[in-house]
């Protein structure tokens, strides 16, 4: 029974990581409708820059400045929100594929980074002792899963009543406006490469203290981490919990890493251990059918974004 409790205290501390992510996609796409398909390099920019800060000092590569966790994850929000803005002053005056393209490159130029700079990294051999929060309890596996819990939970729950206030905001608003019809929004006073290069900065930045986040809770980062796999599984998430919705996006978050982890460990019990690698490929397979399944029952995912509120913000939005 204690085991079992450590395991949930454990995935849901995971699934609350991607929950964060998903949220910083949701002000990205759900809130701006901007297609970034390259999350995880964004992810891993705030995983490596806050284990580089809090790390121990070491002779293997710069960094190691034994800062504390906070400092860290304030940092890698920096990090991410200006990485953000360099490339949204780049790519946002282009649309819809072509953005994808850019932002997707990107990610995989920082995953080469990640891979090659064994001076700034560690490379392929990834970032060791990165400190964990509550590090003195880990020996107890309830207590620390629990305690991690509880801090990813606050994150979440303090970015979600951040957003949810900033889209109610002008803001907010605008963005929507934005949008949904740039041409109107720009009659109406607003200016739609500014707000898209803000919207497009946060999210960068929520992303960024995802992967310090997730980082500090597992200890150990490397380049495979960062795939663009990470990228597929987050999309699938808001997709299916439903776009444009902060209250989706967390429970896309959970559900799908639920049948990700699932479907892992039915892998596990199934095939002999030499076909475990090539039957990975089945989790994918997977999560695909599910979308599609979800696509179709609900096309706006299982908690879609209120349309009526929406039309009520752009009829607020046109009156001022």
């Amino acid at each position: 029974m204690m085991e079992l409790v450590a395991y949930a205290a454990f995935f849901l501390t995971v699934a609350m990581t991607y929950a964060i992510i998903c949220l910083g996609l949701n002000v990205q796409w759900g809130q701006t409708g901007l297609f970034n398909v390259g999350v995880a390099g964004f992810v891993g920019m705030g995983a490596y820059v806050s284990g580089a800060l809090t790390t121990p000092e070491t002779i293997d590569r710069i960094g190691g400045f034994d800062l504390p966790i906070l400092a860290g994850w304030a940092v890698a929000m920096a990090a991410g929100a200006v990485l953000s803005l360099a490339v949204g002053l780049l790519t946002l005056r282009m649309r819809a594929d072509y953005l994808a393209i850019t932002t997707f490159g990107i990610a995989v130029a920082l995953q080469l980074v990640f891979q090659n700079a064994e001076s700034l990294t560690g490379g392929a051999f990834g970032m060791a002792f990165i400190p964990r929060p509550f590090a003195s309890v880990q020996g107890e596996a309830i207590l620390f899963n629990l305690a991690n819990l509880g801090v990813t939970c606050a994150v979440v729950l303090v970015l979600y009543l951040l957003l949810e206030h900033l889209a109610r905001s002008p803001w907010g608003r605008a963005l929507r406006a934005v949008r949904e019809d740039e041409l109107a929004a720009q009659a109406l006073g607003k200016n739609p490469v500014f707000l898209r290069l803000q919207a497009f900065a946060l999210g960068g930045a929520i992303m960024a203290l995802a992967g310090a986040v997730q980082a500090h809770f597992i200890g150990f980062i490397a380049p495979n981490n960062y795939l663009p796999m990470m990228t597929f599984q987050v999309w699938a998430m808001l997709i299916v919990g439903g776009s444009g919705n902060n209250r989706g996006a967390i429970l896309g978050a959970v559900l799908v890493w639920a049948i990700w982890a699932l479907s892992g460990a039915l892998i596990s019990e199934l095939f002999p251990a030499d076909q475990q690698a090539r039957a990975a490929s089945l989790q994918i397979v997977i999560i695909g059918v599910m979308l599609c399944i979800i696509l179709l029952w609900r096309p706006q995912g299982i908690l879609p974004e209120i349309r009526s509120v929406s039309r009520h913000l752009g009829r607020r939005n046109k009156d001022q």
